[in-house]
């Protein structure tokens, strides 16, 4: 039986003493090289500039990265694990990965770790890595994946001989805290192998060099005291890292500096004689670089340890403001004591009839979600003007790349997309995360959309922020939609929340209508829109000369933002009867909007579709691609409740009149006459004659209906894409399942044929408002052409329960999103970016639990209808 709500040790922390517990968590990132803040180069080139093999001998500027690694909020202080096989050329102290240019289909990280388990305030957290005893084939990965064309797979780490005879160690990391600032810590390490062999393990704490960019900050030093590693956290009070002692050898204190190695990096004289990689050249090498008076910025103890065959060690610390040693049991029952408060407080939140494949499901979704959260820093000016020494930009920095965002200054804990392979906010993306956030957290929900939309993101001109290599790329207006979603979840309470981020979307709004209608003709020209390659032209480029593009999805988001300002103006009437005047004014954008689209063609009644509108010099181009650019307009859809309408306002008032006196608009809003009878109006793009015809095309198995969600593309395209000639150029889109077979305007991104989980999600919600309108008298063939008349809710529980399919086991004891590995570890789940479209294999980012964790949402609402038990 489930706790009632707020009644676990994690609720209280979280409602109670929340600051306090928050001081410390997963917030450092599992990537910090190749990012476009260590970038300080003169052409932009980020992966070359500071790559991998930089990264154990160079300081970063912005933010640090490690092995399952915590720090404090303003990530003054780090704590992570780096290991040694004694085979490595170097030590293990961060996850390998192929670059950009390097992968055959883009940036990829080429390791085996897992998010096991996680409470929101950090309170527990449960880390798992398999590290191959063998050396580590970081050539071999490098040179298959470059020898492979994008019409080959991957080469993965599982591909190689890493894992023959299971010879890797099994390392599992726990986090527990006694209090916000007393962390105990356990590393398990199993031998896996056939054989006797000796692991070392070199817990590390580590200032973030802050000092080299500051004029006015002194170095932060860490010394040695009575085999303890005592630091400051940024706060001028005292942290110590402990070891707990086992009986076995102690561990040998390293010392060295968080600088950059000048010498061998540029080849020039450094200011510290034992740099960064001194601890690395030490324990690898037996190089004189670590410093023998016991101080530095950068400190670890150095474990070498023998493990048998089958058999695992554990080695217990403890880091904390308190000087009291902690001994084995005491360290052990802290762990117990979280383990037990994270049960607990995940049978609150997920339903007790959820079955229990489903609950692992969804826990280890959400576990993801709070090791998603990074410390992210982003001064854009200091950045263009340059405060690194080692070496300055270039002149003209900011013609480069986001010099027009100058105001953009970022040092915040935020949701990542990916954690190695997007290690930094994007920002439609982020809307997507705080659905499921909101089920524990939502307080962290609210503020992470504030956030966005606060003075230090958002634009003065009102344009929200995509992601670092372009802040000022055009992403989803989604932001009202999660913030909806995130008030419903947290109980329909703060209004106060509501109000915020409506007036500060007002100005987003404003910034799309003003920017993004050319014409004025309320149809929307938004660019790629996080779509990537899904349609035959790069939107976010210039088109062919004397053409522009009027977007369906575009207009449909557009539409669908004006439905929820609607819906918000309208649930803060209760406030202040100075919100209806905002109803009233989203209202008639809705069915301007709306009615320009059937106006201007995007509909096409005869094939039942949606599709973009090319236009120019004197031609009209319909873009024929059944994608889901043609889909999303079912999305704008909402209901408005009669009650509304009964009760006098200023707004009913205005609504009545509209549907008598402006029928040329209210015709395309709504989807029958207006009957003050029924409990709600629906208010959608697509009537539903136009909605029947879509699913006609969106629920068959021939088209966007795959085992495991809706496709992007339709397979109809497999044997006929769509073909586009126009200025003596040829344009083509074919559907293809899996990863790209294109580098056109994708990277390693593909959304031509396979399942992305955040626009599945706006499907399966949009189905569910047409169902509770229509009720049981709204039926459509499901699948398509079985002649199985099924309601839409239950249209829209079975689309989920396909979607959550790719993690459950399935007839075979094979996790779908697993297909075509070894499933040597089925129990620890990934969350892909996107999903194969005919197979369900998980591909793109493999950690992009960020909207992928949208199962979870699933699951804990009900909407799979299978999740039940």
């Amino acid at each position: 039986m489930d706790k009632s709500e707020g009644d676990t040790a994690e609720h209280v922390r979280l409602n109670v003493d929340r600051r306090a517990w928050l001081q410390w968590g997963p917030y450092v990132a599992e990537r910090a090289w190749g990012t476009v803040r260590e970038d300080y180069s003169h052409d932009g080139e980020v992966w070359s500039h500071f790559p991998f093999d930089h990264a154990r001998s160079r300081a970063f500027r912005w933010n640090e990265d490690g092995l399952a690694a915590i720090c404090d909020e303003d990530q003054r202080l780090c704590f992570g694990f780096a290991f040694w096989n004694g085979r490595d050329p170097f030590l293990k102290e961060r996850l390998f990965g192929l670059d950009g240019s390097e992968g055959n289909h883009g940036e990829d990280a080429k390791e085996c770790w897992w998010h096991l388990d996680a409470t929101p305030t950090a309170s527990y957290l449960k880390w798992a890595y398999a590290y191959p005893q063998q050396e580590f084939p970081y050539d071999e990965l490098r040179q298959v994946n470059e020898d492979r064309n994008r019409l080959q797979p991957e080469y993965e780490l599982e591909d190689t001989s890493a894992f023959d005879q299971d010879r890797y160690w099994d390392i599992v990391v726990e986090y527990a805290k006694k209090s916000p600032t007393e962390i105990c810590v356990a590393v398990k390490v199993t031998n896996a192998g056939p054989d006797i062999e000796t692991i070392h393990i070199l817990p590390h704490l580590w200032h973030r060099n802050t000092w080299s960019y500051d004029p006015v900050a002194a170095a932060k030093v860490i010394t040695e005291d009575d085999g303890a590693l005592v630091t400051t956290d940024g706060r001028s009070h005292q942290m110590r890292l402990t070891g707990v002692e086992d009986g076995s050898e102690k561990p040998t204190p390293l010392f060295c500096d968080n600088e950059t190695n000048v010498e061998l990096i540029w080849d020039d004289v450094g200011t510290s004689p034992f740099p960064k990689d001194g601890i690395n050249d030490h324990v690898v090498e037996g190089a004189a670089t670590v410093n023998p008076q016991q101080t530095g910025s950068k400190a670890a103890l150095w474990y070498q340890r023998k493990i048998a065959p089958g058999e695992h060690l554990t080695l217990r610390f403890v880091l904390s403001s308190n000087e009291r040693p902690m001994n084995a049991h005491e360290v052990d029952d802290v762990l117990r004591s979280r383990r037990t408060d994270a049960d607990d407080f995940y049978q609150n939140v997920i339903p007790s009839k959820t079955s229990d494949d489903d609950r692992a499901i969804a826990r280890q979704a959400l576990a993801g979600l709070v090791w998603g959260k990074q410390y992210y820093a982003y001064d854009v000016e200091r950045w263009v003007d340059g405060d690194d020494p080692n070496p300055p930009p270039p002149p003209g920095r900011g013609e480069i790349r986001n010099g027009e965002w100058w105001h953009h200054d970022a040092a915040d804990i935020i949701s990542m997309p990916d954690s190695w392979e997007y290690p930094w906010y994007a920002a439609w993306d982020l809307a997507f995360h705080c659905i499921p956030i909101a089920h524990i957290d939502p307080q962290f929900a609210k503020d992470q959309l504030a956030l966005m939309c606060g003075p230090r993101y958002m634009h003065p001109n009102g344009q929200l922020p995509a992601y670092e290599w372009s802040l000022g790329d055009v992403n989803p207006p989604v932001h009202a939609m999660a913030a909806l979603e995130v008030y419903e979840i947290d109980g329909r309470q703060d209004l106060e929340f509501l109000a915020h981020i409506f007036h500060k979307l007002l100005l987003n709004f404003t910034w799309w209508v003003n920017r993004k209608d050319a014409n004025g003709h309320n149809v929307f020209e938004g660019g790629f829109l996080g779509l990537d390659n899904i349609g035959p032209l790069d939107r976010s480029e210039g088109l062919p000369h004397g053409y522009t593009l009027e977007q369906s999805d575009a207009t449909a988001w557009m539409a669908g933002y004006a439905l929820h300002m609607l819906e918000i103006a309208l649930e803060l009437t209760s406030q202040s009867t100075i919100y209806e005047d905002m109803a009233i004014k989203f209202f008639d954008h809705f069915a301007y909007v709306a009615t320009a689209m059937h106006d201007r063609g995007l509909w096409d009644d005869t094939d039942g579709f949606y599709y973009d509108m090319m236009r120019g010099k004197g031609r009209d181009i319909p873009l024929k691609v059944r994608s889901m650019v043609g889909l999303l307009p079912l999305s704008a859809c909402g209901l408005l409740e009669t009650r509304r309408l009964l009760e006098p306002s200023a707004f009913a008032d205005h609504v009545l009149d509209f549907v008598t006196s402006r029928q040329r608009y209210a015709q395309h809003i709504m989807a029958s006459k207006l009957d003050i009878e029924s409990s709600s109006i629906l208010l959608s793009l697509a009537n539903v004659d136009r909605m029947k015809r879509v699913l006609s095309v969106m629920l068959d198995t021939d088209e966007f209906l795959s085992p495991f969600g809706i496709r992007s593309l339709s397979a109809a395209h497999r044997e006929s894409p769509f073909d586009l000639y126009v200025a003596n150029t040829h344009f083509s889109v074919g559907y293809e399942p899996g990863e790209s077979q294109t580098p056109l305007f994708g990277g390693n991104s593909n959304w031509r044929g396979p399942i992305w989980f955040p626009v599945n999600y706006m499907m399966v919600t949009a189905l569910g408002r047409y169902a509770r309108y229509g009720g049981s008298d709204l039926v459509v063939d499901f699948p398509v052409g079985s002649g199985r008349q099924v309601r839409l809710e239950d249209v829209a529980g079975e689309v989920a329960d396909r979607l959550v399919a790719l993690f459950r086991p399935n007839d075979s004891g094979v996790r779908p999103y697993m297909a075509g590995s070894n499933n040597r570890w089925p129990e620890r789940l990934l969350f892909h970016e996107y999903f194969d479209g005919d197979t369900g294999r998980g591909l793109g980012a493999s950690h992009q639990t960020g909207w992928t964790s949208l199962v979870a949402d699933l699951i804990i609402r009900g909407v799979a209808t299978t999740s039940r038990t």
